[in-house]
């Protein structure tokens, strides 16, 4: 192979000019021969078993042209890229045939999109104001409760009807003009009263009824409800109340304590508590300042980003969101179906994120570049232990799934931050007004809010017609 000609076309796109050679296109041939020459019937041989000359002089010399340069097609392409020292985004590229011939070889260009020529305006003196953390006793005093919620004993109760806020276990079947549906039924299932967790007026209809009761609850399904042939139409549920139940906490005292930590009291267990609670809020303050640099840095990048880095993303976060979906039992179809939304819906509330991600990667590989960072052997062992420990396996496991080189910019990355952080003019704010603090984490959280909704779709999305949400756990 020889690369005769780099050419680049336009902004982000170069098209490489690739020579292979007769002799090693020749030898291809007998490879495509010696791999689908059995599949060929020519008169007076048994099948697969003409010599090559024969098969060529009775269906032509270029028979098996095709099947030698897809043979050496990846191989030529990668030795021409890596010869021309561009630096391609993706493998998929435009494919166009100059001249073929045994003797002569094979000519052709490849089209393809490089990495963005980017230029930063500033990323050395910086300035950002880190915000002072502290952990209140109240949020302690949450904590524990919340502790105590999931230690809660669910308690049998006999005496009453059910109310709002019990756990009832209810038989149900659901029909619609006097016909079951499908995914409307269920036995033994549990539901807590004034969760929500199914369409409106279901639980209402509950509460009231005692343990052995049979009865109807009549709804009507949302007129925007996912399955369509259930939308808007009016529904009975056939029920039956099996048992009613309450959550009884424990008492949040040293045996508690005992019971849910690794210490013998209260007050130690809250002082944990409170180390780990500020360890987060320490680290959150950190990141907050490093997302506020980048963030200034990508401000000031200059160059055109390929739009195939931005769908390469995108396409990333569909895979990662399906199998978030898939760790909670529904594939992805299930969910654009039951939310009543496409793929395409699925990537445009992405891309906003997937924008910020990319740029944020190139700022930061544009630093490695310009500062000459480089991994050292101890950062990378360090790197190669965290992700092991990430996936449950063995160092050496994780160094033969991932190549080195993609470890080394990782690793890289991550000290372009530390070099920007050096670098910059980081402040301690002073200590804000509660009322100020109270707002700007109200602020904060509404934001939060905006760019999860379609993770928090994923868990509200419905598994049965009969229920509004997925079953919370």
């Amino acid at each position: 192979m020889s690369l005769k000609e780099t050419k680049k076309l336009e902004t982000n796109r170069y098209q490489l000019e690739i020579l292979i050679d007769g002799e090693r296109f020749r030898e291809a041939i007998k490879d495509a021969y010696r791999k689908n020459g059995k599949k060929i019937n020519v008169p007076g041989f048994r099948k697969g078993k003409a010599p090559l000359h024969i098969i060529e002089t009775y269906y032509g010399a270029e028979v098996f042209f095709e099947d030698a340069l897809n043979l050496l097609y990846n191989d030529v392409v990668e030795e021409a890229i890596t010869e021309s020292g561009i630096k391609v985004i993706d493998d998929k590229m435009d494919f166009d045939l100059v001249s073929i011939s045994k003797e002569d070889g094979v000519d052709f260009k490849v089209s393809l999109t490089t990495y963005p020529e980017l230029k930063l305006k500033k990323y050395k003196g910086l300035k950002a104001e880190r915000q002072p953390v502290k952990v209140e006793a109240k949020e302690i005093t949450a904590e524990l409760k919340s502790l105590a919620e999931r230690n809660a004993r669910m308690i049998l109760v006999e005496d009453r009807a059910a109310q709002k806020g019990d756990t009832v276990v209810i038989d149900f079947e659901g029909f619609v003009d006097n016909k079951a549906f499908e995914g409307g039924k269920a036995e033994g299932h549990s539901l807590e009263l004034g969760s929500g967790q199914f369409i409106p007026g279901f639980e209402d209809q509950i509460i009231g009824h005692n343990i052995d009761d049979q009865f109807d609850v009549n709804v009507q399904f949302p007129k925007e409800y996912g399955a369509e042939d259930l939308a808007g139409k009016d529904a009975v549920f056939k029920v039956k109340l099996h048992e009613i139940k309450i959550r009884e906490l424990p008492e949040i005292d040293d045996e508690f304590a005992k019971d849910v930590s690794e210490f013998d009291t209260l007050k130690e267990f809250k002082a944990d508590l409170k180390k780990k609670a500020l360890e987060r809020k320490e680290k959150a303050a950190d990141e907050a300042v490093e997302n506020e640099l980048v963030s200034q840095i990508v401000e000031g990048i200059e160059g055109e980003i390929p739009e195939a880095m931005f769908e390469k993303r995108l396409n990333q976060s569909v895979e990662e969101f399906a199998y978030r979906l898939q760790t909670q039992g529904m594939d992805f179809d299930t969910y654009l179906k039951y939310t009543g939304s496409s793929i395409d819906d699925f990537k445009k509330n992405f891309r906003p994120q997937a924008e910020m991600q990319v740029k944020y990667r190139l700022a930061l590989e544009k630093i490695v570049e310009l500062e000459d960072i480089k991994a050292d052997e101890e950062a990378l062992e360090a790197e190669y232990k965290k992700l092991a420990e990430g996936y449950g396996v063995t160092v050496d496991k994780v160094k033969a799934a991932i190549p080195q080189s993609e470890v080394e910019k990782d690793v890289a990355v991550g000290m372009a931050i530390d070099f920007v952080k050096a670098n910059a003019i980081i402040t301690e704010a002073t200590e804000v007004k509660s009322s100020d603090r109270e707002t700007k984490s109200a602020e904060k959280k509404t934001a939060v809010k905006k760019s999860t909704a379609a993770t928090k779709k994923a868990s509200t999305a419905k598994k049965a017609p009969a229920k509004k949400g997925a079953d919370k756990e």
